[in-house]
């Protein structure tokens, strides 16, 4: 936060502990706002959807130390232009934030080359390599129409199981919904 102080470019703004300190400011933000991922309570994905459906001129960056898929693509997901790891971002993050005002996407190289590997990956892999057998069955039970009680049922399993499952094939084939994951499924 010392560099972006200092620097003649950029201003600090507002600092909060949490998204829900700060969605009630959201209306007020401009420019550039700088969120960590993993933050108390609702995770900075979340803040970063909050912030780009109330004004969409601000420009959301990520910069923490958290580098797992599930966050990276979240954040981004949810609308967040760049993505950086705190410790590599240091001197960086004014180079960063001057590319992001440039119209660009800054990563860091390690979270760029996370990006592009899973977009190989998703074009290499069929949907039923990426899978679990049990998954595999969950989404053959979800194309038949079956709710997830019936589904447990079938399985002998709990509806909660059943949610978890559709959890993580929403994960694994990134998706948001069922008729997403189904399409990827019948296209398979």
């Amino acid at each position: 936060m010392t560099l972006i102080a200092e620097s003649k470019d950029f201003q600090l703004g507002k600092v909060f502990a949490s998204a829900e300190e700060a969605i009630p400011h959201i209306h007020e933000f401009s420019g550039i706002v700088i969120i960590d991922i993993k933050l108390p309570g609702m995770n900075g994905a979340k803040l970063v959807s909050h912030i780009t459906q109330a004004n969409k001129d601000v420009q959301c960056i990520i910069c923490s130390m958290y580098d797992d898929d599930e966050f990276i693509f979240s954040a981004l997901k949810n609308g967040a232009l760049g993505y950086l790891l705190k410790d590599s971002a240091g001197k960086q993050i004014i180079t960063a934030l001057e590319g992001l005002k440039n119209g660009g996407s800054p990563m860091s190289p390690y979270i760029a080359r996370r990006v592009i590997a899973s977009f190989q990956q998703r074009q290499e892999k069929k949907v039923s390599e990426l899978l679990s057998e049990r998954e595999h069955e969950v989404l053959q039970h979800l194309a038949q129409g079956l709710i997830y009680k019936e589904i447990g049922e079938k399985l002998f399993i709990s509806h909660e199981t059943v949610k978890q499952h559709i959890k993580h094939i929403y994960q694994k084939l990134h998706v948001q919904n069922k008729i997403e994951a189904l399409n990827k499924f019948r296209s398979d």
